[in-house]
């Protein structure tokens, strides 16, 4: 893709968060961008990022700016949202950004912006309840999604990473169009895999996370001879907190340790009930492992033909499925070739494109039709 002058001359203000997939998402796009002449300024909202953290931003060239705002969904009230977009209004009118990319939709609610906004739809606590709950939304999600919804209105665009998601996106807000999909993409950690010297289990993800599912994966874990390990945190906002009675919980990993771990080649397995995309198991495809992943129309979109699928609610289907590969050395090392062939088309460089093409219809003032950019990549 050639660079224009247009690219060249872009600066992005973009939000995010240092405790989720939104932060890898946002470093990921900063750099991906940056090939093609685009300047990002990250405001990170929430928990201030780690020494870590702050070198990779500086190795994707993003500029941050740590705003202490508190994130949406650990807001105790719609106003403690409200300003915080107030907030990122404000820094915008000081540093006079082209666009502005909100990865929280619910700051577009109630504040103005000068400049054109393009919205991540990474997830929202209303589709997360539709799939891991059903049934009305309990009072303190009502009021998120409300401003979400508003978010959404205000927005010059929408993106989603998966077409399911986005389906599911534009059917929950009722939407008048769908979001443009843009998959999301990753930067291969550059671990070399290591060969099997054992068989084991491997998982990561905010494991307190009742969407993430993670006591299907401990429930499997008694029934199997091989190790399953299983890395993030047990403890999450608010006092939500799962138990690890089988599975050996590793805690929150780095980025090079969960790499580490992934380059000896484990069978990867998520028993998601709720992901619109899922970067832990792009990873895990990366580095070249067998996928067991949970039947839901995100994972079937992306990983069809290259993982085995189970029924999310049945831990003996996922533990057949583990024993099946640890017995069939031949159907796991053709999964394996599958979920590394598959993982090659998710790239930084054609998410990168394809928001790229977002942000300039969003600079026409041009509305496309919903597409799958970046799905040939």
């Amino acid at each position: 893709m050639t660079t224009s002058k247009t690219a060249k001359s872009l600066h992005v203000l973009m939000t995010a968060d240092a405790v989720g997939g939104v932060w890898q998402y946002a470093l990921d796009l900063a750099g991906g961008l940056l090939t093609h002449g685009v300047r990002t300024t990250i405001a990170v909202l929430g928990p201030a990022p780690s020494a870590d953290q702050q070198i990779m931003a500086e190795a994707a060239g993003a500029e941050l700016v740590v705003t202490g705002l508190p994130l949406d969904w650990t807001a105790s009230h719609r106003g403690e949202v409200k300003e915080a977009g107030h907030a990122i209004s404000r820094l915008a009118a000081q540093i006079r950004p082209d666009l502005i990319h909100l990865n929280a939709p619910a700051l577009a609610a109630d504040a103005r912006f000068d400049v054109p906004v393009v919205t991540a739809c990474h997830s929202c606590v209303a589709t997360w309840w539709q799939a891991v709950k059903g049934g009305p939304l309990p009072d303190d999600f009502a009021w998120r999604t409300d401003l979400v919804r508003q978010g959404y209105g205000s927005a010059s665009k929408l993106l989603a990473p998966t077409l399911a998601f986005a389906q599911a996106t534009a059917e929950t807000y009722g939407l008048a169009q769908m979001p443009t999909v843009v998959r999301n993409g990753r930067r291969a950690s550059g671990v070399p895999s290591n060969a099997r010297s054992r068989s084991f289990i491997f998982t990561a993800g905010r494991l307190w996370d009742e969407g993430k599912n993670f006591a299907t994966i401990d429930r499997m874990a008694a029934r199997l001879s091989i190790p399953v390990l299983a890395a993030g945190p047990l403890q999450g906002p608010n006092s939500v907190q799962v138990e690890a009675r089988h599975a050996k919980a590793l805690g929150l990993l780095s980025d090079q340790d969960v790499a580490r771990q992934l380059s000896k080649q484990p069978i990867f397995v998520s028993a998601a009930r709720y992901e619109p995309f899922g970067l832990a198991v792009l990873e895990a495809a990366q580095a070249g492992c067998a996928l067991i992943l949970s039947d839901i129309p995100t994972f079937r979109e992306l990983w069809d033909g290259a993982a085995l699928f189970v029924d999310p609610r049945n831990e003996n289907e996922a533990t057949d499925a583990v024993k099946r590969l640890v017995q069939d050395p031949g159907t796991r090392s053709a999964l394996e070739r599958a979920a590394r062939q598959r993982a090659e088309t998710y790239t930084v460089e054609a998410m990168s494109e394809g928001v790229l093409r977002a942000y300039r219809s969003a600079l026409a003032g041009t509305s496309c039709e919903a597409s799958l950019e970046g799905a040939a990549a």
